[in-house]
């Protein structure tokens, strides 16, 4: 047994002094460490000063259970941010490495303080080997980090290949190195002069520090202390530095981030709160930054601009003017600078004892802050809020200012306008007389839901289905499917509307509400308990955005009833098809509604079928260009999105794509028009594709009525 310092070293002793060769500074530590504590809580009251500033009430604290369980899987676990490898691996690396060390950094100070009988020997050897362990992690993680923003660059941590550095982002990226490293170097000043007592032979267990104070070998023990003492101190201030800088930069995202995790909205995934009280409200839609949630708003403080939204978003990738990032970024500063005039605005009052008279903003939010032509790309796709690692909202946010543009200003496209004005008058995108929305079905001998309410299904065809050529073709093979398979199903006919959805993504919520609360008046009239739809946009808005109506029912796709029925042998896939085919995912039916598996099931039951998947697929499909209310609009700037699904599809080597959604349907085969590949490619729906292996009759043709095409130019 040997001591040194005052300080006992030795089998079952193995351990060592907390403020050794510092005891003289604790209380001073102490005031440096509550100075750093006062910037920090400074910082953050003022922060949540511009939070509460702004921004309109919304209720985001209820079902805490369900709260916690995502705050848990997402953010102390990272769930979505090792979704991407390597930023997963170096944000893991610094993320659970801090965590550690913090946890030992409270050991260290509850030995101080009180004493812990278990800190020495066998535990805080093992102590010991964790702590450098986690330590090395996180200075792995950060040079990761480094290598990756200055010199593999990304385009998704900048805009349009140039990058968005800040001169924070080096300054949090130094100190966290900063701090690893002058606490190794410490470690190791120490270790020089401990491991030289004798009997003391267990350094190596903290390894980074014990192989690094072999550099210091000949240095005598004065100068030894002297050095350890200056390091000491300067790690420390380090660490205080990290602690008050956290508010006033990009670590902030340590609280906003995991708070933005727990007040996720609960609501159905891609579900939009409809406008209430229309008779009322004095305007429509978010055309200021106060007419934003408070939640959204505090979205924009959660953004720790990793770039994954604008990594895969079809608009930003095709050359469009949005990226989700920038505008997320664009809202954060433009409420940075309109919550500081706000809160001086209140500050003035109170000290006059007046009302506040706030300044009009500088800028519009829509239109300036947020350009016309970013708010009208998106195609709502979802791929920014399913991939978002901070669960930030960008979709109800474009919506809502398009609602601004369409119901406030009647500031939208003549496309749109032609399509609105279709939907109107014969409830459908193509103006095609209402009376004609069953003839598909004439001589199928299908009844309508007035024929026979006591079917267990309504067969909710949709626009598409009803009026357009190639829709016509799917609506008609999965009628003979469920006719074949013995299904009891019925179709409202002519008294089916357009489900609205293009409308209500498109700002027009005024036309969505009449149209969806026309169909849920039909529906519940007939007793509907359950819906089968064959277009993902009409069945995620009957079954998330219908209940705001009264509409509740159970909602299928047709999909998940063609797996079933195959899964329970009620219909048998016999013909072959040769070829090697691609499966498109839906936006709207996968990362809306998660349905992935079934359709893949459906083709790999088909005999011969050679199945490939495309480089973007499942979560990270790359949309065909169609949602949000964009299958209406001209793409005239930069290249068609559904171009690039179709080279997708041709890079993967497939000469059939096919597809579970109308919308994909003629988006996908105009790409193959586009790209010259007409007669050795096709894109085709799964129920043509099961029809037809169940080798009953010849393809189905569809039934004679007038081309869409000719009836638009008709009432145009």
């Amino acid at each position: 047994m040997a001591s040194h310092g005052g300080y006992v070293f030795g089998p079952g002793h193995e351990g060592r002094e907390v403020f050794w060769n510092a005891q003289s500074y604790e209380i001073l530590l102490f005031v440096f460490a509550a100075v750093s504590l006062a910037i920090f809580a400074y910082g953050l009251y003022r922060r949540w000063r511009m939070w509460k500033a702004l921004g309109l009430p919304e209720t985001r604290t209820d079902k805490p259970g369900e709260r916690i369980k995502s705050l848990i899987i997402n953010g102390l676990l990272q769930a979505r941010t090792f979704r991407e490898a390597y930023a997963g691996i170096f944000h893991g690396l610094i993320f659970f490495g801090f965590f550690v060390l913090i946890f030992g950094a409270a050991v260290d100070a509850t030995q101080f303080h009180f004493g812990l009988p278990f800190f020495h020997g066998t535990f805080y050897l093992w102590f010991s080997l964790v702590m450098e362990i986690f330590g090395l992690a996180v200075l792995v993680g950060v040079t990761l980090a480094v290598i990756r923003r200055y010199i593999q660059k990304p385009d998704l941590l900048g805009y349009r290949g140039k990058p968005d550095n800040t001169p924070d982002d080096a300054v949090v990226l130094l100190l966290i190195a900063a701090i690893i490293v002058t606490g190794f170097m410490v470690e190791a000043l120490r270790l020089h002069v401990n491991v030289n007592v004798d009997e003391f032979t267990w350094g190596n267990w903290s390894f980074a520090g014990y192989l690094l104070s072999k550099t210091l070998t000949g240095m005598d023990f004065g100068t030894v202390l002297t050095l350890h003492k200056i390091t000491w101190w300067v790690h420390a201030l380090i660490a205080m530095v990290f602690i008050a800088y956290i508010p006033y930069s990009r670590l902030l995202h340590m609280i906003t981030t995991p708070a933005n995790l727990y007040m996720r909205s609960l609501e159905p995934t891609g579900a939009l709160k409809p406008i209430e009280d229309f008779e009322n409200a004095e305007s429509f839609g978010v055309g200021r930054l106060e007419e934003l949630p408070w939640k959204q708003i505090f979205d924009s403080d959660a953004c720790t601009k990793c770039g994954r939204c604008q990594d895969g978003c079809p608009a930003y990738l095709s050359g469009k003017p949005l990226s989700p990032k920038k505008l997320v970024q664009d809202i954060k500063e433009h409420w940075e600078t309109r919550a500081s005039q706000v809160l001086a605005a209140q500050a003035a009052a109170k000290k006059s004892g007046g009302e506040p008279e706030i300044p009009e903003p500088d800028k519009m939010l829509v239109g300036e802050v947020i350009e016309l032509e970013e708010l009208w790309a998106c195609t709502n796709c979802m791929y920014c809020m399913e991939n978002c690692p901070a669960m930030i909202e960008h979709v109800p946010k474009i919506v809502g200012m398009r609602q601004y543009k369409v119901l406030m200003e009647a500031d939208f496209s003549p496309e749109l306008q032609l399509t609105y004005r279709n939907m109107e008058n014969n409830s459908n995108p193509w103006g095609i007389g209402a009376h004609t929305r069953g003839d598909w079905a004439k001589e199928l001998e299908i009844p309508t839901m007035a024929e026979n309410p006591d079917v267990e299904y309504l067969f909710y065809v949709g626009c598409s289905g009803s009026f357009d050529d190639q829709g016509k073709r799917v609506a008609t093979a999965f009628a003979k499917i469920l006719k074949e398979a013995g299904v009891s199903f019925a179709i409202l006919g002519e008294e089916e509307g357009c489900c609205g959805d293009s409308a209500m993504r498109g700002g027009n919520e005024y036309l969505y509400q009449t149209l969806a609360q026309t169909n849920i008046e039909v529906m519940n009239g007939y007793g509907v308990k359950k819906i089968i739809c064959t277009c993902p946009h009409g069945y995620n808005a009957l079954k998330k955005d219908y209940p705001h109506f009264g509409g509740n029912y159970e909602v299928y796709h047709h999909t998940e009833i063609i797996a079933k029925l195959i899964a329970e042998g009620k219909i048998a896939l016999k013909k072959p098809l040769e070829g090697v085919t691609t499966y498109h995912d839906s936006c709207f039916l996968g990362r809306y509604n998660d349905i992935y598996d079934e359709p893949r099931k459906i083709l790999q039951a088909v005999p011969g079928m050679n199945l490939v998947e495309m480089r973007s697929n499942h979560k990270k499909s790359f949309c065909c260009g169609a949602g949000g209310a964009r299958m209406w609009m001209e793409e005239d700037i930069g290249e068609r999105i559904n171009d690039m699904r179709t080279d997708q599809a041709i890079d993967a080597g497939a000469d059939t794509i096919a597809v579970a959604c109308p919308f994909c349907l003629t988006m996908l085969s105009d790409g193959i028009k586009d790209r010259d590949r007409e007669e050795s490619m096709k894109s085709i729906d799964i129920a043509e594709i099961v029809w037809r292996s169940m080798d009953l009759e010849q393809a189905p043709a569809a039934e004679a009525a007038a081309p869409a095409a000719e009836s638009q130019e008709a009432e145009e």
